[in-house]
């Protein structure tokens, strides 16, 4: 449970630096893609869109963080290493939804269109580097005391596992 909720208070702050910069890399890469509108105006067009945003921002990075603390010891390489490529991983399996956004989004008329758009594909891998690299330096911090090995798992010597243990009869 503690390294669950570690992670999630690693992944929250990772998001957190992730919005900061987004002004910075708004303007690195001439693109107006902004994550926490795009949170923020799928549940209101009201002006407390970015209070929304960030909130839903922050909680994704959360439950990201949670989840990303219970698989870190299944990933190879160092804290940075497994933490842009949980970044990675999840920008590689999310960016296709693009296409719904443009598509489907209830203020898409207001946001800029992703898919085919460069500048913003490029700006979304810079923003889950800098999540990963945060988040994987910051969990194996709160984390350093717990255990970062994988759960022993008995095995047989013909690699099968251990029946006995599967069956809960050991």
């Amino acid at each position: 449970m503690r390294r669950t909720l570690n992670g999630a208070l690693a992944g929250s702050l990772a998001a957190a630096v992730w919005a900061a910069q987004q002004p910075v890399d708004r303007r690195a890469f001439a693109c107006d893609y902004d994550d926490v509108e795009l949170l923020g105006k799928a549940v209101t067009r009201s002006r407390e869109w970015p209070i929304i945003g960030l909130a839903l921002h922050v909680q994704n990075g959360a439950a990201f963080g949670a989840v990303y603390a219970q698989l870190k010891p299944f990933i190879p390489g160092s804290p940075v290493l497994r933490g842009v490529v949980a970044g990675m991983a999840e920008h590689l399996a999310s960016w296709p939804l693009a296409r719904l956004v443009d598509r489907y989004h209830p203020a898409r008329k207001d946001l800029p269109t992703l898919q085919g758009n460069a500048r913003a594909l490029a700006q979304a891998t810079w923003r889950h580097a800098v999540f990963g690299l945060v988040l994987g330096l910051l969990e194996d911090r709160l984390n350093a005391e717990l255990s970062p090995e994988p759960p022993e798992v008995p095995v047989s010597s013909n690699g099968h596992g251990d029946i006995e243990v599967a069956a809960g009869v050991a």
